[in-house]
C-alpha cells in the first residue's frame, strides 16, 4: 500500500494495455472508444488485484477531475460513471478519494447519471442499468454516510430514482432501486426529514396518481426499511399531530393522506401514531375531526384491515363519532357503514345500535345515508346485514321527507326482487325478507301521492315485472297475492282500484273532448282536468299541464286516438306498451332534454296503463287456479298451503273483475268459475259468485251453453246453498239475465210457501232470499211480501220466543253460541229492511210500522215480548239489529222525513248501548253511512255522545270518524261550490244544533243545575267542538257563536211548552257558548252568514224576546280554561275513500275504565299531553281497531289508575223511591230506551199489520216510570269503573280477508246490502283478552260486573265518591315518550272485514309509537 501511495504520488498514470492518453486533446469519439477500454478493464478487475489496484490509482484519480465530472458530452459522463462505480467496487471498503469534497461532487455526478435510467429504449440503457446495479450491489454510497452533506446527497439519490422510475423499467430495476434506498435508510445513523418528505411525497394521492410507478417504489422501499424508518414517521407525525407543528415539512398538510397510505403499507409503521388519532378524534375542531373520521373510515373499513380488533380503544372511539354535533361528521361516518359492513361482517353488531340512532338525525342526508349504506350491503349480500338493520329502513319508508322515503322504498323493493323473487340466496334469506312486499303496498295508504305512485312503480318493476312473460307474471302475483298479509291484500285493491278511477277519468275527458265547444264544455273540461291533477304529483304545477294536455288532445288526432286505445277496456298489456311509447315520443322534444309537461305525461299513462292484467292474463291466472285444485300446482315449493292459494287465487280474481271485467269475457274463464262454484269450499264458491256477478252481463248472449248450467246452479244456491252464497246468487241472476222476474218467481214461490218456524235453522237462508228479492223485485212481489213481513215475520218470528236463551250474564257471545231462533229474527228484521228500500215510498205506512217495531225492539232491551225467555247475547244482538235498521232506512230520504225525534233519540242511544260489541258495530255503521253522505248531518251528532263511553279505544274511534267526516263535508263543499244550497245538511258546523239538541234530551241529563252532569254535557260538547274549532275556516268559530246565540232565543222544537226542557236548552246552549268563548279569540267577530236552525228541533226565534240571561251555576266558570284547540292532526290518507264495515275485530292492549272526564280530553283538562300522537286511522277506513295499534288522540293522556280511583260519581238519579228522594221532586230520569215519547208498542206495530195478538197486549204492560223502579235491569252505557270480560272484542286475528265492493251508484244499493249480513258475523273476534298488569285489574273489575246485572246505565254510585277523593283525585297523565322518530309519517292500521267485498276498502297500517306511563301512587 506504501508502494501504491508513491505511485500515486508520482502522478503518472498508468493506462490499461492499448489505451492511450485520455486527454481534452483528443477527439469526443476517441475519448468515447478509449473510456470503453478503461471501462472493461475496471469491470474485469476484483477486489483481491492488488497489483492492478495499485497500478491504476492515478488513473482512478484522474478520472474524478472536474475535466471528466463536468463534462459536456454526455456519452463521456456515462463511461466515467461506470469506471467511478467499479472503482468504489475495486478499492472497497475505502475509496481512492479522501477528499470529503470530492466525494459529494463523485457522487452528485454519479445520481445526475442515474437520470439516463429514464429513456428506456436508449442504446445506452444497459450501461445506466450496470451503473444502477453496480452502486446498489456494493452500497457505495454508504460512503456519504460521514460526510457532512450527506443528507443533500442521498436525498438528490432519492429524488433522482423517483424521478425516472417508470413502466419501461423491469423487475430487476425496480429491486436495485430498492436495495440502494434501504441501505441508506438501514445503514445509517438516522433519516432526516427533507429524505423522509422525499419518500411520503410519493404517497400522497396527487402523486400517487401522476406517477404509479414511484408510489410503488416507495411502497416496496417502506416494506423493505419499516423497522428502520418507523421511529423517524413517528417523529414527524407527533410534531405535526400532537406539536401542531406544521412547518416541519410541505407534508403537514397531507398528514391523514400519509397515515391512510402508510397503513395500507405495513400497519407497524403507525404502531405509535394511532394513539395519537384517538385524541384527534376528540378535538374541538371541526374540520380536524371530520379529516380524522374519513381517514379512520377507509382504515377500518378496508377489506383486510384488523385494526378493529387490533386497536380497541380507537374503535370504541370512533364509533362515538356516530353522535358527533357537527352533521358532516356524522355523515361520514353513516358512509362509511356500508364499507364496513361488506367488508366486516363481524363489525355489524357494534354498528347497530348507532345506525339506529343516525336512522332517527334530524338531517335528511344522514337518514338517507343510513339507508343507502345497509341497502348497498344488502345487495351485495343480505348475510352481511341483520334484521335490525333492515328493520331501520323499514322504519325510514315513513320518514318525513320525501328523499329519505323513496331511498327506503327503492331499496327495499331492489332487495326483495335480488332475493325473493329470483331467490338468488336461496329460500331462507327469501323468507328472511318476505316482509317487504307487505311493507311496501301498505305504504300506499300515505297521505302523498309520490308515496303512492311509488308504490305503483314499485309493484310494476319489482313485486311483479309487467316485463315478465304472461304466464310467470301471473304465476308471480298469485303467490304474491297468497301471502301478502290482510293490510297489503286491501293497498293492493286499493292500487288498482284507483288507477281505474283514474282510467275512467280519462276516458270521460277524451269523450268530453269529442262534445261541440260551449260554456258547459268548458266546465266540464275544467272539473275533468281537476279531479285528473288531484290524482298527480304537485297538484299546483300540474294543473297547468293537464290543461296543456286536454289542449293538445283537441288539436291532435293521433295522440287522441292513441290514449283512447290505452284507457279502452280491451286493451292488451301489448298494446299499452306500444300506446305509451308513442304518446311519449309524439310529446316529447329532443331539445328539451328536461321536459316537466312530458315527466307529467309519462305519470299519468304510468297509472293509467294496462302493464298487468288483460284477456290474456286473466285465462293465465285462471289456468293457475285450476292447477292448484287439480293439484298440479307447485304450492308447496312458493310455501303457500294448496287451500289458501286458491282462496286468494279466486280473492285475487274477484278483485280484478271489478277493474278489469271484460278482460273475463272467455268461454274458458267462465267454465273453470262454474267448476269453482261446485267446490266445496264455501270462500270459493262466494268469491265465484261475485265474479259472475260483476263480469256476466253479457254472458246470456255471448256464452248460452254456459248460461244454462249456470242458472241451474245458482236457483239451488238462492234456495239451499249458505245464506252469503243464496244473496249473491240472487244478485247473479239480477245483473246477468234479460228474463229474472221468471227466475224470480221461480225462487219466491217455493221459498215462500216452505216458510216454517220449526226448523229455525233451515229459515235463515230463505229469509236471506226473501229479503233481497224483497229489494230487487218489490213491484213483482207486492202483494205476498206484505203478507210475509205482516204475518209470518212480526206475527210468527218476532213475536214469539219459542226457546228459552241461556242463562249467562254476559252480554255478548261467538256466532256459533248464537241461537238459531235469534239469527232468524234478524234475518226477519233485514228483510223487511230491504223491502221498504226496494219500494222506495211509504205510501201504505209500512215505514212507520216498521220505525215502531224498531224502536219498539230497542224500548224493551231486545226482548220485544218482555217475557224474559230471551239471553243477554241475543237481545245486544237484536238490539244491534234494530239500530242499524233505522240507520238504513234514515238513509233513504222518504223514510228519513218520517222518522220521530224520539226515534231519532233512541237510536242515538245505541251507540252508548252497555254491550261494547253493539256500540262498536253500531258506530261502524253510523260512520259508513255519514262518509257516503247517505245519512242526514243530525247522524254525525251521535258521536257526541261517545265522550261517555268508558272505553278509550271506543272514544278515540268516535273521535277519528268525526274528524273524517268533517274534513270530508269540508273538501266535498270545496269541490262542488254549486251545493251551497244545501248548505244546512254539509257544513259541519251546523252539526252543533243537533247535538246540543241531543244532549238536552239525553236521559242521563236529569238535574237542570247539577254540576257533575253538566261536567258531562260539556265534556260530550267539547268532544265535537274541539274538532270543528281546529281550524277557523272563513270566520267559524263566529258563526258558531251566532248559531248558538240563535239556538237561545228559540225553545226545544220536540217540547216547546216543558219549561224544564227549555231550560235545559238554555243551559246546554250557555256550556256550548262558554267553550267557545273560553277556546277562540275570534269568536266575538261578526259572523260570515246568518246560521239557519233546523225546524224540527228548534222553534223560530222569538223576535220579542231576548234571551241574556246565564244559566250556568258559578261552580261551573272554573271549568273553562282559555286555550287554542289543538288541530285534528289525522295522519295517513284520511281523504282516502271509507273502506266498507262490518263487525269490528278489536284487540285491547289496555283496559279503559275510567270516565272521560278524568281524563284530559276536555277544554279544562290543565294536563294536556305535549307528546305527539298519530292518530289511528283505523277508525275512518274500518272503524274495527287493534288496539296494539291505537295511538290516542292529541286531547287524551294514558291514565293508570287503580281499582278504587276508577270511579267515579254517579250523574243519575238513583232507583225507585231512593231516586226519588234524591230529585226532590224533581221528574224521574226516564229509563234508558223508554223515554216517554218514545215509549213505542207492539200493539201499535201489530195495528198496523191488521193482527190482533195477545202478546201485544203483553208488550203495553208498561210501568209508570215517573213513581216506580223497573222490574229488570235496563240497557244503557256501561259503567266506568269496570268493563265486562264478556263484552270486550277479543283479540284480532291477522291476516287476509274480503273487502267491500266500490261505492258506486249504480251498485250502492247492492253494496250496502253486503252490509247486512255483517251484523251478526265474525262475533268470535269480538271478546278483548286484556294484557298485562291492566288487563288483570280488569279481569277483576269485570268479574264484579259480570256476576250482577247491569241495573243502571252505567255510572257507580255516589257512595264512591268519598273513596274516589280519599285515594288523591286524578291521576296524573305519564309523559308522552317519543323516541327521535320525530321524522316519521303517522300511518294507521286497518283490520279487515271479512263480509265485505272486495274494492271498497281503504287500510290503514299503523306504524306505532312508544307511550311509556306510571301510575302516580
Amino acid at each position: 500500500m506504501a508502494h501504491s501511495k508513491n505511485r500515486a504520488t508520482d502522478g503518472k498514470i498508468t493506462y490499461p494495455p492499448g489505451v492511450k492518453e485520455i486527454s481534452d486533446k483528443i477527439s469526443k469519439e476517441e475519448m468515447v472508444r478509449r473510456l470503453k477500454m478503461v471501462v472493461k478493464t475496471f469491470m474485469d478487475m476484483d477486489q483481491d488485484s492488488e497489483e492492478e489496484k495499485e497500478l491504476y490509482l492515478n488513473l482512478a484519480l484522474h478520472l474524478a477531475s472536474d475535466f471528466f465530472l463536468k463534462h459536456p458530452d454526455k456519452d463521456v459522463r456515462l463511461l466515467v460513471a461506470c469506471c467511478l462505480a467499479d472503482i468504489f467496487r475495486i478499492y472497497a471498503p475505502e475509496a481512492p478519494y479522501t477528499s470529503p469534497d470530492k466525494l459529494k461532487d463523485i457522487f452528485m455526478f454519479i445520481t445526475r447519471q442515474l437520470k439516463g435510467l429514464e429513456d428506456t429504449k436508449s442504446a445506452q440503457f444497459n450501461r445506466y442499468f450496470y451503473l444502477l446495479e453496480n452502486i446498489a450491489w456494493v452500497k457505495s454510497y454508504n460512503i456519504c454516510f460521514e460526510l457532512e452533506d450527506s443528507n443533500e446527497i442521498f436525498t438528490q439519490l432519492y429524488r433522482t430514482l423517483f424521478q425516472v422510475i417508470n413502466n419501461g423499467h423491469n423487475q430487476k430495476v425496480h429491486m436495485h432501486m430498492v436495495d440502494l434506498m434501504s441501505s441508506i435508510v438501514c445503514e445509517g445513523d438516522s433519516v432526516s426529514q427533507e429524505l423522509l418528505d422525499t419518500v411520503l411525497v410519493n404517497l400522497v394521492p396527487a402523486h400517487k396518481n401522476l406517477n404509479k410507478q414511484a408510489y410503488d417504489l416507495a411502497k416496496a422501499l417502506l416494506k423493505r426499511t419499516a423497522q428502520a424508518i418507523e421511529p423517524y414517521i413517528t417523529n414527524f407525525f407527533n410534531q405535526v399531530l400532537m406539536l401542531g407543528k406544521t412547518s416541519v415539512s410541505d407534508l403537514s398538510e397531507h398528514v391523514f393522506d400519509l397515515i391512510l397510505e402508510l397503513y395500507n403499507i405495513d400497519s407497524h409503521l403507525l404502531l405509535s401514531v394511532l394513539p395519537q388519532l384517538e385524541f384527534k378524534l376528540k378535538s374541538n375542531d371541526n374540520d380536524e375531526r371530520l379529516q380524522v373520521v374519513k381517514l379512520l373510515a377507509k382504515m377500518f373499513g378496508a377489506k383486510d384491515s384488523e385494526l378493529a380488533s387490533q386497536n380497541k380503544p380507537l374503535w370504541q372511539c370512533y364509533l362515538g363519532r356516530f353522535n358527533d354535533i357537527h352533521v358532516p361528521v356524522r355523515l361520514e361516518c353513516v358512509k362509511f357503514a356500508s364499507h364496513c359492513l361488506m367488508n366486516h361482517p363481524d363489525l355489524a353488531k357494534d354498528l347497530t345500535e348507532y345506525l339506529k340512532v343516525r336512522s332517527h338525525d334530524p338531517e335528511e342526508a344522514i337518514r338517507h345515508d343510513v339507508i343507502v349504506s345497509i341497502v348497498t350491503a344488502s345487495k351485495k349480500d343480505l348475510s352481511l346485514v341483520n334484521d335490525h338493520l333492515l328493520n331501520f329502513v323499514r322504519e325510514r319508508t315513513l320518514d318525513k321527507r320525501w328523499r329519505v322515503r323513496k331511498e327506503a322504498m327503492m331499496g327495499l323493493a331492489q332487495i326483495y326482487k335480488k332475493y325473493a323473487l329470483q331467490a338468488e340466496a336461496g329460500k331462507e334469506a327469501a323468507k328472511q325478507i318476505s316482509w317487504i312486499k307487505d311493507k311496501l303496498l301498505h305504504i300506499y295508504y300515505q297521505n302523498s301521492i309520490d308515496d303512492r305512485l311509488l308504490v305503483e312503480r314499485i309493484f310494476a318493476q319489482y313485486l311483479v315485472p309487467h316485463n315478465l312473460e304472461t304466464t310467470e307474471r301471473m304465476k308471480c302475483l298469485y303467490y304474491l297475492y297468497a301471502t301478502l298479509d290482510g293490510n297489503a291484500v286491501k293497498a293492493l285493491n286499493e292500487m288498482w282500484k284507483c288507477q281505474n278511477m283514474l282510467r275512467h277519468h280519462v276516458k270521460d275527458l277524451l269523450d268530453l273532448i269529442k262534445q261541440p265547444k260551449s260554456d258547459s264544455y268548458n266546465k266540464a273540461v275544467f272539473s275533468k282536468v281537476m279531479v285528473i291533477t288531484r290524482n298527480l304529483p304537485d297538484p299546483g304545477k300540474t294543473q297547468d299541464f293537464v290543461k296543456k294536455l286536454a289542449q293538445v288532445l283537441e288539436e291532435d288526432e293521433k295522440v287522441r286516438k292513441q290514449l283512447e286505445t290505452l284507457v279502452s277496456p280491451s286493451c292488451s298489456c301489448k298494446q299499452a306498451e306500444v300506446c305509451v311509447k308513442e304518446i311519449t315520443k309524439k310529446l316529447g322534444s329532443p331539445k328539451q332534454p328536461s321536459n316537466p309537461f312530458l315527466e307529467m305525461v309519462k305519470f299519468l299513462l304510468e297509472r293509467i296503463a294496462p302493464v298487468h292484467i288483460d284477456t290474456e292474463s286473466i285465462s293465465a291466472l285462471i289456468k293457475q287456479v285450476n292447477k292448484s285444485i287439480e293439484g298440479t300446482a307447485d304450492d308447496e315449493d312458493e310455501g303457500v298451503p294448496t287451500e289458501q292459494a286458491i282462496r286468494a287465487g279466486l280473492e285475487l280474481l274477484k278483485v280484478l273483475s271489478f277493474t278489469h271485467p271484460v278482460s273475463f269475457h272467455s268461454a274458458e274463464t267462465f267454465e273453470s268459475l262454474l267448476g269453482c262454484l261446485k267446490m266445496d269450499d264455501e270462500k270459493v264458491a262466494e268469491a265465484a259468485l261475485q265474479i259472475f256477478k260483476n263480469t256476466g252481463s253479457k254472458l246470456e248472449e255471448s256464452f248460452p251453453h254456459i248460461k244454462s248450467v249456470l242458472l241451474t246452479v245458482l236457483q239451488h244456491k238462492a234456495k239451499k246453498g249458505p245464506p252469503r252464497q243464496a244473496k249473491y246468487a240472487i244478485h247473479c241472476i239480477h245483473a246477468m239475465f234479460s228474463n229474472r222476474d221468471t227466475h224470480f218467481a221461480q225462487i219466491f214461490e217455493p221459498l215462500h210457501k216452505s216458510l216454517d218456524t220449526d226448523n229455525m235453522e233451515q229459515l235463515i237462508t230463505p229469509l236471506t232470499t226473501l229479503g233481497h228479492l224483497a229489494m230487487l223485485a218489490p213491484e213483482q212481489f207486492a202483494a205476498p211480501l206484505k203478507s210475509l213481513v205482516a204475518n209470518f215475520i212480526v206475527k210468527d218470528l218476532l213475536m214469539n220466543d219459542r226457546i228459552p236463551g241461556k242463562k249467562t250474564t254476559k252480554l255478548w257471545v261467538p256466532d256459533d253460541e248464537v241461537s238459531p231462533e235469534t239469527l232468524a229474527k234478524i234475518q226477519g228484521l233485514k228483510l223487511m229492511v230491504r223491502w221498504l228500500l226496494g219500494v222506495k215510498n211509504n205510501q201504505s205506512k209500512s215505514g212507520n210500522s216498521t220505525l215502531r217495531m224498531l224502536t219498539a225492539i230497542l224500548s224493551s232491551d231486545g226482548d220485544l215480548t218482555e217475557q224474559g225467555k230471551m239471553g243477554k247475547p241475543d237481545m245486544s244482538r237484536l238490539r244491534l239489529a234494530a239500530g242499524c235498521a233505522i240507520l238504513r232506512l234514515a238513509q233513504e230520504p222518504c223514510y228519513h222525513e218520517i222518522i220521530t225525534l224520539e226515534q231519532y233519540q233512541l237510536c242515538a242511544l245505541v251507540i252508548n248501548d252497555e254491550c261494547y260489541q253493539v256500540r262498536q258495530a253500531f258506530a261502524q255503521k253510523l260512520h259508513k253511512g255519514l262518509c257516503r253522505l247517505r245519512l242526514p248531518l243530525e247522524y254525525l251528532a251521535v258521536f257526541t255522545l261517545c265522550a261517555k263511553d268508558p272505553v278509550k279505544e271506543r272514544r278515540a274511534h268516535a273521535r277519528q270518524c268525526l274528524v273524517k267526516n268533517i274534513n270530508l263535508r269540508r273538501e266535498y263543499l270545496k269541490q262542488h261550490a254549486a251545493v251551497s244550497e244545501k248548505l244546512i245538511s254539509l257544513l259541519p258546523e251546523y252539526v252543533v244544533p243537533y247535538a246540543i239538541h241531543l244532549l238536552v234530551h239525553d236521559p242521563d241529563y236529569v238535574k237542570v243545575q247539577d254540576i257533575e252532569q253538566l261536567k258531562d254535557i260539556k265534556e260530550a260538547l267539547w268532544f265535537v267542538l274541539e274538532i270543528l274549532m281546529a281550524k277557523n275556516e272563513n270566520n267559524s268559530h263566529a258563526f258558531i257563536r251566532k248559531m248558538v246565540e240563535n239556538i237561545k232565543q228559540t225553545k226545544d222544537g220536540q217540547c216547546p211548552d216543558d219549561p224544564k226542557i227549555n231550560e235545559k236548552l238554555y243551559t246546554v246552549c250557555d256550556v256550548a257558548m262558554n267553550i267557545v268563548i273560553s277556546k277562540s279569540t275570534t269568536y266575538s267577530l261578526e259572523s260570515p252568514k246568518d246560521p239557519v236552525l233546523p225546524a224540527r228541533y228548534f222553534t223560530q226565534p222569538d223576535k220579542n224576546f231576548s234571551n241574556t240571561k246565564n244559566y250556568l251555576p258559578p261552580e261551573m266558570k272554573s271549568f273553562f280554561t282559555p286555550g287554542k284547540p289543538k288541530a285534528a292532526n289525522v295522519l295517513g290518507a284520511v281523504n282516502k275513500p271509507l273502506s266498507a264495515t262490518g263487525k269490528l275485530q278489536t284487540k285491547l292492549s289496555r283496559m279503559e275504565t275510567i270516565s272521560n272526564a278524568s281524563s284530559n280530553s276536555n277544554p279544562s283538562s290543565p294536563g294536556r299531553s305535549k307528546g305527539r300522537f298519530a292518530y289511528n286511522l283505523d277508525f275512518f277506513f274500518h272503524p274495527r281497531l287493534e288496539s296494539a295499534d291505537v295511538d290516542h288522540s292529541e286531547n287524551e293522556d294514558i291514565l293508570m289508575k287503580s281499582p278504587s280511583e276508577t270511579e267515579k260519581p254517579s250523574r243519575g238519579r238513583k232507583r225507585g223511591a231512593a231516586a226519588n228522594q234524591d230529585d226532590k221532586g224533581q221528574e224521574s230520569k226516564p229509563k234508558r230506551g223508554r223515554k216517554k215519547a218514545a215509549n213505542t208498542s207492539t200493539d201499535d206495530a201489530e195495528d198496523q199489520w191488521g193482527e190482533d195478538s195477545s202478546m201485544a197486549e203483553a208488550t203495553m204492560e208498561t210501568e209508570d216510570e215517573q213513581n216506580s223502579p223497573p222490574k229488570r235491569g235496563r240497557r244503557g252505557r256501561p259503567p266506568k269503573s269496570a268493563a265486562s270480560k264478556d263484552e270486550m272484542p277479543s283479540k284480532g286475528r291477522r291476516g287476509r280477508r274480503k273487502t267491500a265492493p266500490p261505492a258506486d251508484e249504480e251498485n250502492e244499493e247492492e253494496q250496502e246490502e253486503e252490509e247486512d249480513d255483517e251484523d251478526d258475523a265474525g262475533s268470535e273476534n269480538m271478546e278483548v283478552k286484556p294484557k298485562g298488569r291492566r288487563g288483570r285489574e280488569a279481569d277483576t273489575a269485570s268479574d264484579s260486573v259480570e256476576s250482577t246485572p247491569q241495573k243502571r246505565r252505567g255510572r257507580p254510585p255516589k257512595s264512591q265518591t268519598a273513596a274516589r277523593k280519599a285515594s288523591g283525585g286524578r291521576s296524573r297523565a305519564a309523559a308522552n315518550q317519543e323516541e327521535e322518530s320525530e321524522e316519521e309519517m303517522g300511518i294507521a292500521q286497518q283490520s279487515e272485514d271479512e263480509e265485505d267485498e272486495a274494492m271498497d276498502s281503504s287500510p290503514k297500517v299503523n306504524e306505532k309509537k312508544k307511550v311509556i306511563s306510571k301510575p302516580n301512587y
